[in-house]
């Protein structure tokens, strides 16, 4: 296909297109690892309590799960 059978506006269809399928993309992985890191947080408190649970004190939870002691107060 010549660049003289394509019209301005199917040029700037096609960018378009391309554009929107970057931006999908990379919506995509930013909420990909968006959720992977909010996953991860959840963990570390679901452990945290369990720990709490057994009688571990906050110091070694802390360091277990790198919490804070005061975000392990919070629990």
């Amino acid at each position: 296909m010549l660049f003289d059978d394509i019209s301005v506006e199917e040029i700037a269809e096609i960018r378009a297109e391309e554009a929107r399928e970057e931006g999908l993309a990379e919506g995509k992985a930013i909420g990909i690892s968006e959720g992977k890191a909010e996953g991860l947080a959840q963990e570390k408190l679901t452990i945290a309590r369990n720990l709490l649970a057994k009688g571990s004190t906050h110091e070694f939870v802390s360091e277990i799960t790198g919490l804070s002691i005061d975000e392990i107060a919070k629990l």
